[in-house]
């Protein structure tokens, strides 16, 4: 549940932040911008259908399939939604600093054309984006896997909502402690530790599968120090991949993913955790 709250809220935000700048641009700006606000949220409606569809589809695939092909399918889901952590991550870190001018610029063209409805479309493109890989990140994390979704799933779904209302709410207000700088700054490295969690159970869906070596079953036990079968070592494992005895490939794997982050956050241009703060203005 820590993590589906977690995954609705971090992005259910950055969903706030971009529907923001476009209200307050069309909102404050001359006659003809004010009439598209209505296309605004029409672009909002339809790339929550969007993302819903998806969410139906996989769930409609996960019923259908059984045995071995639901295990492949889910073990591939899971890797498809660490992938895109990473490519979301540095894919903010590459354009994140002119976001919100070509947003801007993009409501500039479409409203000087009156052409609403490709103000609409911009907005659906932007937020099926956000909900689709919120999508692909839950279904990561279990929900729906078992081709149903329990009360403990909803609630963190309901409470990542409302969380990340009341935090947009408190980014809005400014500030040094609670700011949109310290927000993305901290909420990235959770989501790379949590790909990195995603990875390492991918890695052991494909082990369960025989269809990869573990090269040494067990290449270390820290159980006693920190067990990740129960509490704060279940937690930990969770959020990111630790593991108490993991064999040989799962040590590789999250080493090499750290590595590949390294290396992928310095082409970028930025180091890993820097902040999105051309999008806020502040």
């Amino acid at each position: 549940m820590e993590q589906i709250l977690f995954v609705v809220w971090r992005e259910s935000v950055e969903a706030l932040l971009v529907v923001g700048i476009l209200y307050a641009w069309l909102k404050n700006g001359d006659a003809a911008a004010r009439r598209a606000l209505p296309y605004l949220w029409i672009g909002v409606a339809a790339g929550l259908v969007a993302a819903v569809l998806l969410g139906a589809v996989l769930i409609g695939v996960t019923e259908e399939l059984t045995g071995t092909a639901l295990d492949a399918f889910q073990a591939a889901m899971v890797l498809v939604a660490a992938v895109l952590i990473v490519q979301m991550v540095l894919w903010m870190k590459r354009h994140g600093r002119t976001l919100k001018r070509d947003m801007e610029k993009a409501l500039e063209e479409n409203t000087r054309r009156e052409n609403h409805w490709g103000i609409a479309l911009l907005v659906a493109i932007a937020i099926a984006r956000e909900g689709s890989e919120t999508v692909i990140f839950l279904y990561g994390l279990g929900f729906g896997q078992n081709g149903h979704i329990t009360a403990a799933m909803y609630a963190g779904v309901f409470g990542g909502l409302a969380l990340a209302f009341l935090t947009f709410y408190l980014l809005q207000l400014g500030g040094h402690l609670f700011s949109w700088r310290r927000f993305f700054r901290v909420t990235e490295i959770l989501l790379l530790l949590l790909a990195a969690g995603l990875l390492e159970n991918g890695v052991d869906k494909l082990i369960s599968l025989d269809w990869l070596p573990t090269l040494v079953d067990q290449f270390w036990n820290t159980s006693v120090v920190l067990d990740d079968g129960n509490g704060i070592g279940a937690f930990i494992a969770t959020l990111t991949g630790y593991r108490a005895h993991p064999s040989l490939l799962n040590v590789l794997t999250y080493a090499a993913f750290w590595l590949a982050v390294w290396f992928l956050t310095r082409r970028a241009g930025k180091p890993a955790g820097t902040p999105k703060t051309a999008l806020t203005g502040r």
